[in-house]
């Protein structure tokens, strides 16, 4: 297995996040995030991206919403799935490995900048493996009632300690570095 600590970049979970507690609404819809929330809201997050490592779930939301000035440049994109698509993307690596070797890999290409973690299965993975450096939420005015919580219902608790809040119009962004626990030795 691969260092995934090592290089200077952090494996930041980046999240877009209803008051309520979802990150996509019904459907997985995720339109209502750029009502509130452009590229150049909070530009030093995008600046200290180098790569993102996103589930095939978001690249296929992203996907369909193309058309709507929605661009986010975070650097090498790659996407953790079981099926690669038949039609490959030119602008992305599809990845059908496990998840640290996903997050080595995506680490190494984003150069000593971080890694930004998109997807909510993928999230959860990097985070039952204590592979998350920092959590980053952007919380919105917005209650959706339903949709893609933060987090499954599996996840098993994870100390979090703030570090920064940042308001810019009506968005809330929250910083949270991981509390990492010793992770039991396999014997």
């Amino acid at each position: 297995m691969s260092d995934v600590s090592s290089g200077t970049g952090r494996v930041v979970v980046n999240r877009a996040m209803s008051l309520d507690g979802f990150i996509a609404g019904p459907g997985h819809a995720m339109d209502w995030i750029f009502e509130y929330l452009t590229a150049d809201a909070f530009p030093e997050v995008m600046a200290a991206t180098g790569a993102m490592l996103i589930g095939r779930g978001t690249y296929e939301v992203a996907k369909r919403m193309a058309g709507q000035d929605t661009a986010y440049d975070g650097g090498a994109q790659f996407v953790l799935t079981h099926e690669p698509p038949d039609e490959p993307d030119p602008a992305v690596t599809f990845l059908t490995c496990d998840i640290e070797e996903a997050v080595a890999t995506a680490r190494g290409a984003a150069g000593g900048k971080n890694l930004e973690i998109l997807g909510a299965d993928v999230a959860a993975q990097c985070l039952q493996r204590g592979l998350v450096d920092e959590i980053l939420v952007y919380v919105l005015p917005v209650l959706l009632g339903d949709g893609v919580r933060f987090s499954p219902p599996s996840l098993d608790r994870i100390d979090l300690e703030p570090f920064s809040n940042t308001q810019s119009g009506a968005v809330t962004m929250l910083r949270f570095r991981v509390r990492k626990q010793a992770r039991p030795s396999s014997s």
